[in-house]
This record gives C-alpha cells, structure tokens and sequence, in this order.
C-alpha cells in the first residue's frame, strides 16, 4: 500500500484549569470535522479529548493535549502531556481505580474508545496516545510518530518533513531551513517539493534535485533515510545538522551528515549504509531539539508507539529557541 504523510505542525492546547478541557473538546472536534470524520466519529474525537484533558488536570495540575490529522490513515491522533507524578498503567486501567480519588474512568474509557492506545509514565511525567479512525475508513495503524512545534507557535515554520512508503520501500525527510519564520519555510517547502517526485530514487540524484530547488532560498540542513523492509538495509544521507540515529533495545547508533547547506554549497551528497536496520527505531530531529538524549535513560520507552517516542523527547529535550522536530519510525520487517 502506498502511503504518504506531509508536514503539518502538532496543534497545541495548553491544559492549566478546568475552563480549558472544553478548548480542547471543540478543537479536537473541529479538526475531526475537517478530516472528514462523520457525527458520531467526532464525538469520540471530542470524549477522547474531555477525558484526556480532565485526567491531565485532575493526575498533574497542568500539561498539554497535542493533536494532529493523519490524512494518509484517515485518522486523528490527541496526546496528553504533563510532568506530573506519573502513575502505575496496570493500577489505573481498571474501571474504578484513581490515583486522584476521582471516579477512575477516565483510562478505561479511552482504551475503549480508541484504535490504538498508548501510555508512557515515570517520575518525569506522563504521555498518553489515542489514535482514533474513522469508521467508514477504519485501517491499520503505521508504526510512526511526529512532534512538530514553531518558535512562540508562528504559524510559519522552517522546519518540514514527509513520510513516504511504496511497497516495501519507506523514505523519510526532515528539512530544516536556515533560521525560522517565513524565509525558512519558504526554504524547507522546496525541498519538500523536490523531494515529492521521487522520495525512493538515488540519493545524489535526490539532493541535487533539492539542492536546485532550494536555490535562490535561505538554503538549510536536510537528511534523508531510506529503508527497504525485503533486505532490512537503510540508506541514509544528510547535509548539515539534523540528527539522526537507530535505536535498538539495547544499543544507539548515530549516522554521520556532513557539512553544507543545500540550497548553497556542499559537497557531493555521501551515502551511509546501515545493514539489519529492521526491528530498530528510526530517530531524526531537527537542531529545536539537544542533542544530548539517551533513549536508554528511559526504561522501557524503546517498546512505545513511536508518537509516544517523539512527545516524550520533545517534552524533555526541546531547546526553545528554535523550530524543533522530531521524527520516529519503527523499521518493520515484512510480513510473512
């Protein structure tokens, strides 16, 4: 099945009293409304939102409900985010049990309710994912996860990305155009462009196309890995300062970009080969994010969906001067 997902940036509701659960409620809503969902798949939308909303505040005292569309699944993904306590999962998935003396609903009834559901919790804080399909469209979840956030929220972000997948072959890009604000995006959007037309071709071919596109802009760092599932091989390129990573249960392997900006001056674009990539994670990120994070440091996190990967490392690592994203994929092996 052919597969594309574009850059968008994660919409943000600030969760600090019980005035904005119902913020949240009608965003969450309206963005279902505008994926297409009908009547009642927008109501689970909006108790899945009520719920998560109530539960950060009652749970942490504050945090943030993330949202996005998933157009290529025909779903919505809501993921609430807060440094709180933190709570046991297998304690308070039962109907009736609270850490807060509430009526202890609230997970029961989200698990309920969503396709895919997803929890990470520790002294740090918590991340709970919901994904929700919609009916008429219902399919099977793609094991990625994108957090995606502008400099003091413009509505103008320099950094971009896409998702592709052909049969077999995946390929992914993260673009970061040089500073923020428009110029940048105008930047990053070439290169997303370029990239559009053959995601799965040669390398050098692709960044030559990108470069030629992103010329006569600002220029920026971009990177770009391929992974074919029949081999399990991953091939990855980059030009300038997005991070890049695979990750396994019990081992990190960075992957090298060199110098450059494309749209400017590089050299030819090298290729990186990385042999049994299948079953570990795929970890890119623009410069937003410090650099300086072991996913190891978390126990048990690597065996996340990968949204929940992206949130927790955003919620930790963003540096907060800069657009930031981060993107993770789980390599899978094909089908049998």
């Amino acid at each position: 099945m052919d597969l594309t997902l574009y850059s968008a940036l994660t919409q943000v509701v600030a969760l600090e009293d019980e005035t904005q659960v119902g913020e949240a409620r009608r965003t969450a809503q309206k963005l279902a409304e505008l994926a297409g969902f009908d009547t009642h798949d927008c109501g689970r939308v909006a108790l899945v939102a009520t719920e998560l909303a109530s539960n950060t505040l009652k749970h942490a005292g504050h945090g943030h409900l993330h949202l996005r569309a998933l157009p290529a699944l025909a779903g919505i993904e809501l993921i609430a985010v807060d440094r709180g306590p933190g709570f046991d999962l297998h304690d308070c998935l039962p109907d009736g049990v609270s850490t807060r003396g509430t009526q202890g609903i609230g997970l029961g009834a989200l698990l309920r309710q969503s396709e895919v559901f997803d929890v990470y919790a520790d002294a740090r804080g918590s991340v709970v994912l919901v994904r929700l399909f919609a009916k008429r469209e219902r399919g099977s979840d793609w094991p990625v996860g994108i957090s995606q956030h502008s400099l003091h929220d413009d509505p103008a972000c320099g950094d971009a990305w896409q998702i592709c997948r052909h049969g077999s072959l995946l390929s992914a890009l993260v673009v970061d155009g040089l500073g923020h604000g428009p110029e940048a995006e105008l930047a990053a959007q070439a290169g997303c462009k370029a990239f559009t037309r053959a995601p799965h071709g040669n390398p050098a071919l692709l960044f030559d196309d990108m470069h030629q596109a992103m010329n006569g802009t600002r220029g920026g760092a971009v990177a770009v890995a391929q992974f074919d599932a029949h081999d399990g091989k991953l091939r990855f390129t980059g030009i300038g300062n997005i991070g890049a990573c695979l990750v396994s249960p019990d081992k990190s392997r960075g992957m090298a970009s060199h110098p450059g900006i494309v749209g400017a001056q590089f050299r030819r674009a090298q290729t990186f080969d990385f042999p049994h990539a299948a079953g570990q994670l795929l970890i890119l990120f623009s410069d937003g994010l410090q650099s300086r994070w072991n996913l190891l440091d978390y126990p048990g996190l690597v065996h996340r969906h990968p949204a929940v990967i992206a949130t927790v490392l955003h919620r930790d690592f963003c540096r907060g001067r800069d657009d930031v994203t981060v993107l993770v994929i789980a390599l899978e092996a094909p089908d049998v």
